[in-house]
């Protein structure tokens, strides 16, 4: 039995699986969705209605966090969890898909990543061992291993040499993990699976994360500009790849197809900004599919955003009163939907964990999806 993660049930006709993760602030039950925290908190929601939906883990950036407002004022308070008040756990990228994304303000070395703040322009340098340190200091229950990231349509040659340094990255950050939880630090570190979008490299960085063994295992390198069935495939593929008894994470998804998708073939992990992003922009998910309220024809429509939704919002508020406030630019809608999309996404997640646990899930995701995307 492996003492970080147990896999409590294996759906018999598909990958799909149910696991517990005991980490430093808690157990938590996976399939799980983590919503993202960025800088210290989910947008337009509070802690408290975080824990009333019922999430046990969210995700926090070591960038933005490293920038604003810095480690020393984190530290300070004690760690990330007593800076926001949020008492179960958190799970913090390492920054490298930040990175990525300032292709203009960073240059990358064996050493280390060097980049200009989007904030100020100040020039920082990120490790391998620095970030390890830095996610110490926040006291993350996850942290992860800086890599890099290359996007979609990257040459052979340019992903080859990406994979080398990521590899090599792994190794240092692993001993440096080490180091720390000598010294008491609880937290577990996850490999990053890189490659782009070739096989050969893939299968070899997957078995390079394998021999590192590290806790946990992440498939990083998608959702980087790639159609949806390119993502797909590699997603399929990557997961074959890795180990059963350790829990697997896929970075940036937040669809019910994507994520469904990756249950069905073993993930047990994944985070978005999607929900609460799609949420400040009218943009809410139901049970028939995503729903704007932007159109005029809420305008008169006092049903709420979905039927068969059991969240407060549905059963308090009619689609014409949120419609309203998101054309009054009030801050509440933004409160208002956000808490129904993650309420939503959520209850995904436990209508998948039951799905599993009956041997169901591949009906369940067909009968859902098709519902979903029938409009």
């Amino acid at each position: 039995m492996n003492r970080f993660f147990d896999i409590k049930h294996k759906d018999n006709v598909c990958g799909a699986r149910c696991g517990v993760l005991h980490l430093p602030h808690g157990d938590v039950s996976t399939p799980v969705f983590m919503p993202v925290g960025t800088n210290g908190t989910v947008k337009a929601i509070t802690k408290d209605e975080l824990l009333q939906i019922g999430f046990e883990i969210i995700l926090s950036n070591t960038y933005h966090l490293y920038l604003r407002p810095g480690r020393d004022i984190i530290k300070q308070a004690g760690s990330l969890h007593d800076f926001m008040s949020w008492e179960k756990n958190i799970l913090t990228d390492s920054g490298g898909f930040q990175i990525f994304s300032l292709s203009k303000l960073r240059t990358i070395t064996e050493e280390g990543a060097k980049f200009r703040s989007h904030i100020d322009g100040s020039t920082h340098f990120f490790t391998p061992e620095n970030v390890v340190d830095i996610q110490c200091c926040l006291n993350s229950d996850i942290q992860m291993q800086l890599d890099v990231c290359s996007p979609f349509g990257t040459s052979y040659a340019e992903a080859a040499k990406a994979l080398e340094i990521t590899d090599n990255w792994l190794k240092r950050s692993k001993q440096q993990w080490i180091e720390h939880s000598s010294d008491g630090y609880t937290g577990k570190l996850f490999g990053i699976v890189q490659g782009n979008f070739y096989k050969d490299l893939r299968k070899f960085s997957a078995e390079k994360v394998i021999e590192a063994d590290t806790p946990g295992i992440a498939i990083g390198g998608l959702s980087v500009g790639e159609q949806a069935e390119v993502f797909n495939e590699y997603l399929n593929w990557t997961a074959s790849l890795l180990p059963q008894d350790k829990p697997r994470y896929v970075m940036g998804i937040g669809t019910p197809d994507y994520i469904l998708n990756a249950i069905e073939n073993g993930i047990d992990m994944f985070d978005c900004v999607l929900p609460t992003r799609v949420a400040r922009n009218g943009l809410v998910l139901t049970s028939a599919g995503p729903l704007s309220l932007k159109k005029q024809d809420n305008e008169f429509d006092f049903s709420p955003l979905d039927a068969e939704c059991d969240c407060s919002v549905c059963k308090t508020y009619s689609r014409a009163y949120l419609r309203h406030l998101f054309k009054a630019n009030e801050i509440l809608f933004s409160m208002l939907a956000t808490k129904h999309n993650l309420f939503f996404l959520h209850n995904l997640i436990l209508q998948s964990r039951y799905a599993i646990e009956e041997n169901r899930f591949t009906n369940f995701k067909k009968e859902f999806l098709e519902k979903y995307y029938a409009d």
